[in-house]
């Protein structure tokens, strides 16, 4: 049996475990099974990879940056990123890390303008939240030549500050969130912006896929501003793990 599976914690809401496991049954796939390692310290990967029948594992929260040391090399988009979220075993014993956050979020993006009749020329996007997932998301947004800004509590010569955004706003019309604010069980909670002054030109992006219609977008939509969650990212980017660990 191969073994495949996610590393993070908390995994208590896991996407990917329900994914696998309906993919294998709708494809007929037998020889493999997929389970969750609930990991609270990195320090524990050596005896999970030590399992013969491993091949592959997806990272999430908090340790998409925590695996690089134990890994052997990285592909051009892990390495730009300087995160992970898949981790082939490779048949020499190696282990190599890849980033299919980035895959699925471009390919998600590119997806609902199209969708939108919308073009990515000139679009300028403010990316709240500057961990993993962001980081991932900057890169896809520099590859698709759309200038960015993060948004984050503290000013840095990088970021703006949640207060900053009221006079950037015409400017920045895609707005994605990158933070896990408003994820179940939380649903009441959304990122601080002022929703008043968006308008039907911006483009709400939400990560977060729990629940499939977060405040955010809620709020979003109440200005008549066109909203995505973080569904079909999820999709794209197990998809993507798959093909790395069959090849």
């Amino acid at each position: 049996m191969n073994r495949y599976g996610l590393i993070g914690f908390p995994l208590t809401h896991s996407f990917s475990k329900r994914y696998f496991t309906d993919k294998f049954d709708r494809e007929g796939i037998t020889d493999s099974q997929y389970d969750l390692f609930e990991m609270p310290a990195i320090t524990a990967l050596p005896g999970l990879l030590a399992l013969p029948d491993l091949r592959g594992i997806n990272v999430t929260i908090p340790h998409k940056q925590a695996v690089l040391p134990y890994l052997d090399r990285l592909d051009a988009s892990a390495e730009k990123i300087g995160a992970v979220n898949v981790i082939k075993l490779e048949a020499d014993g190696s282990r190599t890390g890849y980033n299919s956050d980035y895959y699925g979020f471009r390919q998600s993006l590119v997806d609902w303008l199209t969708l939108l009749g919308r073009s990515s020329d000139g679009l300028k996007a403010l990316v709240l939240g500057t961990g993993g997932a962001s980081k991932a998301v900057t890169v896809a947004l520099s590859d698709l030549k759309i200038s960015y800004r993060y948004v984050s509590r503290t000013k840095t010569t990088d970021s703006l500050t949640y207060d900053d955004i009221p006079s950037v706003i015409n400017d920045y019309s895609l707005i994605i969130n990158g933070s896990p604010v408003g994820t179940y069980p939380n649903i009441d909670e959304a990122p601080v912006l002022p929703y008043q002054l968006l308008t039907d030109r911006h483009l709400l992006y939400d990560l977060v896929y729990n629940p499939i219609e977060t405040k955010f977008m809620k709020l979003g939509l109440d200005q008549g501003a066109s909203v995505h969650n973080g569904l079909r990212m999820l999709e794209l980017q197990a998809e993507k793990a798959w093909e790395i660990w069959q090849r």
